[in-house]
């Protein structure tokens, strides 16, 4: 791989961040010329890092300029994501396609078999592809330490070691889905251009991630986000972390079920949406309490964290979308009366559940610039 050039990293990164951009788009962001620009592209083109696309459309005075986009043999990221239910690996190029995608459930149990397909997928992708993978990029669902163990509870996983899904030595980024997901709010979707941005996830509880300045608030060991076990829940609920009164019991699918006392549901994501969907007043009713205690803990981050907006990924965008008033009355009751003229846009998160596995492609592409820079 060789060390390449800042000037080429940098248009290699500017390529990946703006999909479509031209040779002479590249040229003005960098701050580079028009003969600068062509040797960077021609070293780039030739090491099968870029390709250059059809002549873009002239917008202005001078000559048409060619979209850069993946070379079709070019580099490529592994980005996985484990849910409660199954597991999904997508081999990204530069500038976020998926080429190739591979998909699986699982029934939880001991964590070794219930990711054995997920390690078979990781090990196809990365026969298929060979040297062009630079690494593989995890978004999963529980504490991750180190950027490598897992905690995962809600399955009865402890210490689990991402690492292994790929031979070792060979680079893989780990990370929680909620803070992944964030990463790619403010890369590539409705947090975009914002300068601090509070991410929360709401599936089997509820996690997050605030992006400051672009950059990710980790914590000392990567653990930070764990909004869903802030003290903001019923202290006579007990949640699967030990605490009791967790914010996250107050949000999810349970808390959906004591409020229309039923039982806890084996699918609790499945089973919140059936809800969700019903129009019947006891249904109403539960999504509006829920709705509401997920809007006052907004309000509380917001108070901590001063985001300039909040998006919401999972149940908590079905939440937002079933009883809106609910969220915005109750996430405006908490604020500070001088944040109530100018509260933060709350809003859906733009990517859906695409959000954790995108986010982990970026990731792995962001270690990868650090390489080529040394």
């Amino acid at each position: 791989m060789g060390v390449l050039p800042e000037r080429a990293v940098a248009m290699l990164a500017a390529v990946h961040a703006r999909p479509g951009l031209t040779r002479a788009d590249a040229s003005r962001l960098l701050g580079i010329g028009t003969g600068g620009a062509t040797e960077v592209v021609g070293r780039l083109v030739a090491g099968h890092f870029l390709a250059e696309g059809p002549v873009a459309p002239a917008g202005g005075r001078g000559r048409p300029t060619r979209q850069l986009t993946a070379h079709p043999e070019g580099p490529l990221v592994l980005a996985a994501v484990i849910t409660h239910e199954g597991w999904r690996v997508d081999a990204v190029e530069l500038g976020g396609a998926s080429v190739d995608s591979r998909a699986g459930r699982h029934a939880g149990g001991p964590d070794d078999a219930a990711l054995a397909g997920l390690h078979r997928a990781v090990g196809e992708l990365r026969d298929r592809f060979g040297d062009r993978v630079r690494g593989l990029g995890v978004a999963a669902p529980g504490i991750v330490l180190d950027e490598r163990f897992l905690d995962a509870t809600g399955l009865g996983w402890t210490g689990v070691d991402l690492w292994s899904l790929l031979p070792p030595g060979e680079p893989v980024v780990a990370d929680n889905d909620a803070t992944l997901a964030a990463v790619a709010e403010v890369r590539r979707g409705a947090a975009a251009g914002a300068g601090s941005a509070l991410h929360l996830l709401v599936e089997v509880g509820l996690g997050g991630a605030h992006v400051d300045g672009g950059r990710l608030v980790g914590g000392a060991r990567g653990a930070a986000g764990e909004f869903g076990h802030l003290p903001m829940g019923d202290p006579a609920v007990l949640c699967s972390c030990g605490a009791r009164g967790c914010w996250g019991t107050a949000v999810d699918g349970g808390a959906l079920a004591r409020a229309l006392g039923e039982p806890a549901p084996a699918d609790p994501v499945s089973w919140a949406r059936q809800v969700l969907a019903r129009r019947d007043d006891a249904a109403r009713a539960a999504v509006a309490t829920v709705a509401t205690a997920l809007g006052r803990g907004i309000g509380g981050l917001v108070n901590a964290l001063d985001p300039e907006v909040v998006t919401l990924g999972g149940l908590a965008a079905d939440l937002l979308a079933a009883a809106p008033d609910e969220v915005d009355a109750a996430c405006r009751a908490g604020l500070m009366s001088f944040r109530r003229g100018t509260p933060p846009l709350v809003v859906a998160a733009r990517l859906g559940e695409d959000g954790p596995l995108t986010g982990a492609a970026e990731r792995v592409w962001d270690r990868w610039w650090e390489q080529l820079r040394r």
